[in-house]
């Protein structure tokens, strides 16, 4: 079958080159399928003709139009797989953790990799549910990724979605009438909680306000090479508190950096 686009290892090796260095991303040989995929929706919507004439122009345009489609690349690039409660044992212990804290000041928890905001609501659920409807606690939620940002601000879900009982989805969300049925919304209590935000974690300056005393960062170091992982990780340790917990993917496993985590249970470790 031809190809609308012209596609050949040199245009794949300088997409690859260009998302590590954007996104800190490392994608390997079996990745080509996906990269002419989402990006040849980029070449069309740009009116380029080839891959090649599209990254030369990514690469020397400048000024606002540049930036929108360096985000536009990212966005193509980046994966959102995500659902509520995914990999619940982390939630018993995030409620665990709660319940041990101090109350003489706020908690603060950073969602990475927030998707289209599953992930941080499933914390605030469990936040409220631990702690009251008014807890003394603010979630970041932040993803690289502008477009599922917008969809997890909204926080409108389809009514069919999964992970969740029946007791939350009456607990913590509204059903839609009208037009809006099938559909579900967080409902305020849950969404004063978290602040939106877009960060890229290869960004050189981390200025995310007061220590964490938790991190969620699941499923996103799978994507970095070892020596980027390292040095997320050594930025992510500069940002939480002494103590404070970090939450990881099943398949991730940092015990190369134990000078800087202390492995504490099933992926949850401990910030030294």
């Amino acid at each position: 079958m031809q190809r609308e686009f012209s596609f050949d290892r040199h245009d794949f090796e300088r997409v690859r080159q260009l998302i590590y260095q954007r996104a800190g991303i490392s994608l390997h040989d079996g990745k080509q399928a996906m990269v002419y995929s989402r990006l040849s929706r980029r070449l069309r919507e740009t009116g380029h003709r080839s891959f090649a004439e599209y990254l030369k122009w990514l690469e020397q345009a400048q000024g606002p139009l540049a930036e929108a489609e360096w985000q536009e690349f990212v966005n193509c690039l980046t994966t959102n797989l995500t659902a509520f409660f995914r990999e619940e044992h982390h939630f018993a212990v995030l409620a665990e953790h709660l319940k041990r804290m101090s109350a003489s000041r706020s908690v603060r928890i950073w969602c990475n990799a927030a998707s289209t905001g599953e992930e941080p609501y499933s914390i605030a659920m469990t936040v409220i549910e631990t702690l009251g409807p008014s807890p003394a606690v603010r979630i970041l939620a932040s993803d690289i990724d502008t477009k599922v940002l917008a969809v997890a601000s909204r926080g409108i879900y389809s009514q069919e979605v999964r992970g969740l009982s029946t007791d939350r989805l009456k607990r913590h969300f509204l059903r839609g009438t009208g037009a809006n049925a099938g559909f579900i919304r967080v409902k305020p209590e849950l969404s004063r909680l978290i602040d939106f935000r877009q960060f890229n974690l290869m960004s050189t300056t981390w200025s995310l306000g007061d220590p964490f005393d938790i991190v969620f960062c699941r499923n996103v170091m799978i994507y970095f090479d070892a020596p980027t992982q390292r040095k997320v990780l050594e930025r992510m340790h500069a940002v939480m508190r002494p103590g404070a917990v970090l939450f990881v993917g099943h398949s991730e496993n940092f015990t190369d950096s134990r000078d800087l985590f202390q492995l504490q249970g099933k992926t949850v470790y401990r910030r030294l």
